[in-house]
């Protein structure tokens, strides 16, 4: 999960997380995050494969914003 610009939370999956944060920051990310660089990492999970990361993103997009937030503050 990554914070743009304007404070607003933006979650997604990756096999390369460094490499991911970095084009969001160039342009080349999500379209999302485009207009709202730079966007700083806050929180992320590991997961064992492909699907699980997909249901786990899935399941973080629908949380409100109060508990991402505290999602972030717990892994600071």
């Amino acid at each position: 999960m990554v914070e743009c610009r304007d404070g607003s939370l933006y979650t997604g999956w990756t096999t390369d997380l460094e490499t991911r944060v970095a084009a969001h920051n160039d342009g080349t990310g999500a379209r999302y995050t485009r207009s709202r660089r730079p966007v700083r990492l806050v929180y992320w999970e590991e997961a064992a494969d492909r699907g699980t990361a997909l249901r786990r993103e899935a399941a973080l997009k629908r949380l409100p914003r109060s508990a991402k937030l505290a999602l972030v503050k717990r892994n600071a």
